[in-house]
């Protein structure tokens, strides 16, 4: 049950993402990736709801993890620079056999966009607000515009089975203090979430690989 899951820490998703910034303009992966991880269970506490979201962000993850812990490759998947011009000098990117670490990359950065709309919407509402309303429009505005028409349709339906806010924070973040305390940092925490989203969204419109399949 969700309820038996490790809770969200925002402490760890703020702390690696200072970390991944150390290189200016790119992003270290290790750091990045770590943070995601922490924020996928923002997803899976949440239960069924965004249930195949979660499951493909994972995925993405573990793609890049396995590049990251290879002792052949993993030098090249340091930062998203040094990944992206790896696969490219080695023609990757659209090999129809490999997987590319770009593509999990780009898939995970869309999944970051909604998260963070997500959580932005949420500090907005009042305690007894409904969370519904502002994940559906975050789903709307971020990865609706990759899915599929059944996916959309599956998606709008169990986002409307969303609880308050406080208790969406409670499930999330488990007990009073915790909330108070993600409550405090969030704010801090989603403006390092979209300086990170920027760079990677420039890094990957300066190689035209916004449209990556």
């Amino acid at each position: 049950m969700a309820t038996n899951q490790a809770k969200l820490d925002l402490e760890i998703v703020r702390e690696n993402f200072i970390l991944c910034q150390k290189v200016k303009d790119d992003i270290e992966l290790e750091y990045y990736l770590k943070s995601l991880e922490e924020l996928t269970r923002f997803l899976g506490l949440l239960g069924s709801a965004l249930g195949f979201i979660n499951s493909e962000l994972q995925s993405e993850i573990a793609i890049l993890k396995n590049f990251l812990s290879s002792p052949d490759v993993g030098q090249h998947f340091c930062t998203v620079k040094t990944m992206i011009e790896y696969e490219r000098r080695k023609h990757l990117l659209n090999k129809e056999e490999y997987i590319s670490g770009s593509r999990a990359l780009l898939r995970l950065h869309r999944g970051l966009e909604f998260i963070l709309a997500c959580l932005k919407g949420l500090i907005k509402l009042g305690e007894r607000e409904e969370a519904s309303t502002v994940c559906h429009d975050a789903y709307m505005t971020t990865l609706a515009n990759h899915h599929s028409n059944l996916i959309i349709a599956a998606t709008k339906l169990a986002t409307c089975n969303l609880p308050v806010k406080h208790e969406l924070l409670a499930k999330v973040c488990g007990r009073e203090e915790n909330i108070r305390r993600a409550e405090e940092i969030m704010p801090e925490t989603l403006e390092l979430g979209l300086e990170i989203y920027n760079i990677i969204q420039n890094i990957y419109k300066k190689k035209k690989l916004l449209s990556l399949s």
